[in-house]
């Protein structure tokens, strides 16, 4: 696949990386700064023009005309440059094209049918991806990771075995058959690496399972991590940027009370007047302890740490959990640090670059792919296809399709039907699969289902 990714930012140089991890694709990166490019080049086999993206003669000399997909993913302050990008290499002969914008207003339904029109594909808002993220999370406060699948019949949930956990020391098979069909662990997290499960696995201390669940299954699931669910009355978030305001704004009429800890003077002042009777903006520093200790964040049920440093939003996190906040949520953007800060007991990481890669990288499968998510803690995927009639992943029990050993059904949404699969499961045209994968399987994966 021939594809164009304009902006070699954070999020554009995560996205080249793992599109150049698939041998059939050739990427050329378009930024102005020839020191991004450069750095990029390092990392990842690509080939990179220094010039403006919104320059036809720039876009000419990479080849949109000939690509399968671009990408306009320039940082959000440079939201008009990917607009206008995306249309003209939409117009040029680009496929298929996609933009990262900072305006909600774009996302409403009127407004997706007109981008559509003029030629976009697809808009995506990174920070309005994360924060509804970070409400699922606090809606499911005993998971690390959650993601729905058909209208929530089937779920995922993520959670890491501690000291004292009721699953240590069992296997597999004990642990799915404890609730008949309700669940199935489609992957371990250990050690820095990621393994598909046999039913004989035993589960260590420190694992890492990712489950999948009916929406029965859920409640029992994870009742053997040995956390307990929370109740969220009262949330603390840190950091009034976009993710704060989008987060806030959407838990407002879900909980008692928020308070906001920003430190720009004038972003407070913003907040305060946008925001509800039920929310309370605060001057101060989040990385300043005694603030946390002023406004009385041992009361909260949640802390959420959304700042643009990743570092406060760590530390900010661990200061919470060691004053007695029972979940804490932080973006952590430098993926190296995600395990880190896993390991200093913060609940749940959200990662910008992961969340809009895997919604961008749904272009480079068939469009029998519904959804895709790249994990945090896992260097692997879970994706949602609907089953063409006649693909291979219909010919018989998935024990014998040869299907790839890297990868693993989880369930299956049939009508109103949920399905736990198994070895001897038979899928349905039109079914709906939810699959865990290696990157390494990905495109043998794809295959099975168109």
């Amino acid at each position: 696949m021939n594809i164009v990714i304009a902006g070699a930012g954070e999020v554009g140089s995560h996205l080249a990386k793992m599109l150049a991890e698939e041998k059939n694709n050739n990427l050329t990166i378009i930024d102005k700064s020839e020191a991004r490019l450069e750095k990029l080049s390092e990392i990842a086999d690509v080939v990179t023009l220094a010039g403006d993206p919104t320059s036809i003669e720039v876009l000419m000399t990479a080849g949109v005309d000939k690509a399968d997909l671009f990408v306009a993913v320039s940082p959000a302050s440079e939201q008009d440059i990917n607009i206008i990008s995306a249309l003209l290499a939409k117009k040029m002969g680009s496929k298929k094209v996609t933009a990262r914008i900072n305006n909600e207003e774009y996302l409403t339904h009127e407004n997706r049918i007109l981008f559509t029109e003029l030629g976009i594909d697809l808009l995506f808002y990174p920070e309005k991806i994360a924060s509804y993220e970070i409400i699922d999370l606090l809606k499911q406060t005993g998971t690390m990771e959650f993601m729905e699948f058909a209208r929530g019949r089937l779920q995922m949930v993520a959670f890491r075995l501690d000291d004292g956990a009721p699953l240590l020391e069992k296997t597999v098979g004990e642990f799915e058959g404890a609730f008949d069909a309700q669940y199935r662990v489609v992957a371990i997290a250990r050690n820095g690496s990621t393994l598909i499960p046999s039913q004989q696995e035993r589960f260590i201390e420190k694992d890492l399972l990712f489950v999948i669940c009916t929406r029965e299954g859920v409640e029992s699931a994870l009742s053997f991590s040995g956390k307990p669910e929370i109740d969220i009355k009262k949330l603390m978030i840190v950091g009034g940027g976009r993710i704060g305001e989008i987060l806030a704004r959407k838990m407002e009429g879900a909980v008692d009370s928020i308070k906001i800890i920003e430190q720009r003077q004038e972003r407070c002042e913003y907040l305060a007047a946008k925001l509800g009777d039920n929310v309370l903006a605060i001057n101060g520093d989040g990385r300043n302890t005694d603030i946390l200790v002023e406004e009385n964040v041992k009361e909260c049920d949640a802390l959420v740490a959304v700042t643009s440093n990743s570092e406060t939003n760590i530390l900010t996190c661990v200061a919470a959990k060691r004053m007695g906040v029972p979940k804490t949520i932080a973006e952590v953007e430098n993926i190296e640090y995600i395990k880190l800060a896993e390991g200093m007991g913060v609940d749940a990481v959200i990662n910008k670059k992961l969340i809009t890669a895997g919604r961008i990288f749904r272009f480079t499968l068939s469009n029998k792919v519904r959804s895709i998510k790249c994990l945090n803690g896992s260097d692997a995927d879970v994706l949602e296809f609907i089953v063409s009639p006649g693909s291979k992943i219909t010919k018989g029990k998935i024990k014998d399709l040869g299907f790839p050993s890297q990868a693993i059904i989880g369930g299956i949404v049939r009508g109103n039907e949920s399905i736990i699969a198994t070895p001897d499961t038979e899928i349905m045209p039109y079914d709906r699969v939810v699959v865990f994968a290696l990157p390494e399987e990905l495109e043998r994966t794809n295959k099975f289902f168109i």
